[in-house]
């Protein structure tokens, strides 16, 4: 499977099927409380006020984010609930879901700064992307955490 394969789809939640949801909340349980047996509140009121960002493999959702609005979670924009199906990861995909949402988020809101609460493990996958360090790590369902930022004038 190559990259190329991959097709990608942004939908305001209200333009989201119910398999299309059903979907992303299946990858979202499969990585999150399964895999990582993490036990926390998925369905926290942010999903109907995001714009979904998905990688489908023919039909099957492999890779996903949330795009929230400022004002939401944090006071900038940001990128939530990145994830990507086990057996398509170390293919690259993480960096174009990322390098996809931080365009799309630019695109939606303009260009200004995005918060992340990024497990502390992928730090440095998303300082490659142009993300630093705003808090000290904390713990956020069972996995320790770093808040991190963009500035709206990074290039990577």
């Amino acid at each position: 499977m190559d990259n190329q394969s991959i097709i990608w789809e942004t939908k305001p939640f209200h333009a989201l099927s119910l398999e299309t949801l059903y979907k992303i909340l299946q990858l979202r349980q499969e990585v999150f409380v399964l895999e990582q047996a993490c036990i926390y509140s998925d369905l926290d009121d942010r999903d109907q006020q995001s714009v979904h960002l998905m990688a489908w493999h023919g039909a099957r959702l492999v890779a996903y984010t949330r795009l929230i609005p400022p004002g939401v979670t944090y006071t900038e924009a940001s990128i939530g609930r990145v994830v990507i199906a086990r057996d398509f990861r170390n293919r690259g995909l993480g960096n174009e879901l990322m390098q996809r949402s931080i365009s799309e988020l630019y695109r939606l809101f303009g260009q200004q700064a995005i918060t992340i609460s990024a497990q502390q493990h992928l730090h440095h996958f998303y300082n490659r992307l142009g993300f630093a360090p705003t808090s000290e790590p904390y713990m956020d369902a069972g996995i320790p955490h770093i808040r991190m930022q963009r500035g709206p004038d990074t290039i990577k």
